[in-house]
């Protein structure tokens, strides 16, 4: 199966036992992702060990009729759960098979995992030397099985060296929307956000969801005042500035926002500022300066340190990026979507 001219080719690499969920996502927001003038910019296809009826983990098969040569001739494959992740093996190792599977990926194509999707990228070897996350109930698992790889379960998820990995199913939202924004840009992934009915940058990260951390019901929320704080992202705004439209003390409402979000307020309107930055600098011709300007990063200097720091280039290597629709060098390390 021949990739058609000029579309980036997705594999969605599924086993017995799949998460129907985790398949579907891929599908759905690679499927809708179009060019400024309407063409489609992916195609995706669904593999598996032996083509044919796959059983998912409720009570339906899908029929998949492509096998692993697919692996040789992608831009990105994606591995979501399957039931036997949710048991990983003692020894954390996969079966020849599969093993076999794995090592068809061409060097330098893309590799993603879903959920406990990680399992099966650790015992292959794809996470070796990276940061890497899964779901927050297989944490322990994971840590015991592969002690050497840096295992974040806070966050959503993580992108290091063309390989990602993220947290529980509907984090593969975010795991998608993540790889199309480094493809092609924040205003093809919000037109793709805004089509599924998905935020195109999820507040905080898996830590909300951890039950320990997850506020009270009766705990006042901060999402108005996150709105409120986006809408003057040109302006100064201070931690006392956050809690006094939240009518709360400082102590009380970094708490409380820490809670919702897992980050600091300081930490989160940072990262507020630098999505806006990156929207300014796809979207218009404004200068580095105008753009700091109006994302609040103040000087031009400021914004190029930041940037550089957030996103592993320049603002102006950023802006020919995607003004030339080509993937931005994402190899700098593991981040967590905001």
């Amino acid at each position: 199966m021949e990739s058609r001219r000029g579309l980036h080719r997705v594999v969605v690499f599924v086993r017995d036992g799949l998460n129907s969920l985790e398949v579907g996502i891929p599908h759905r927001l690679f499927g809708q992702a179009r060019s400024a003038r309407g063409a489609r910019l992916y195609e995706v296809v669904t593999a598996t060990l032996t083509p044919g009826e796959v059983r998912t983990d409720t009570d339906f098969t899908i029929i998949v009729p492509n096998g692993p040569e697919c692996l040789a001739d992608t831009d990105t494959v994606i591995v979501p759960a399957c039931r036997d992740d949710d048991a990983p093996p003692t020894q954390g190792v996969l079966s020849p098979r599969l093993a076999d599977a794995f090592s068809l990926v061409r060097p330098g194509s893309r590799i993603a995992s879903i959920c406990t999707g990680a399992f099966a990228l650790a015992a292959a070897g794809f996470l070796e030397g990276r940061r890497a996350t899964t779901h927050w109930k297989s944490a322990d698992d994971f840590r015991r099985l592969f002690p050497d790889i840096e295992l974040d379960p806070n966050v959503l998820f993580t992108d290091c060296d063309n390989v990602l990995t993220s947290a529980g199913d509907a984090s593969g939202l975010d795991l998608c929307l993540q790889m199309i924004r480094s493809d092609f840009g924040s205003t093809v992934a919000n037109e793709v956000a805004r089509g599924t009915v998905t935020p195109p940058h999820r507040d905080g990260g898996q830590a909300q969801y951890i039950p320990r951390l997850v506020p009270e019901p009766s705990a006042a929320c901060t999402s108005d005042v996150r709105a409120w704080a986006t809408e003057r992202l040109d302006r100064a705004i201070t931690l006392d500035d956050l809690a006094a439209v939240s009518a709360v003390s400082k102590r009380t409402f970094t708490r409380r926002f820490r809670q919702e979000t897992g980050l600091s307020p300081m930490q989160w309107l940072s990262e507020q500022r630098v999505h806006r930055a990156r929207e300014l600098l796809e979207q218009t011709d404004l200068s580095v300066d105008r753009v700091a300007a109006a994302s609040g990063l103040g000087s031009g200097t400021a914004m190029r340190q930041l940037f550089a720091a957030t996103m592993g280039v320049t603002p102006s290597a950023y802006r020919n990026t995607f003004r030339g629709r080509t993937p931005v060098d994402r190899s700098r390390g593991a981040f967590t979507t905001s």
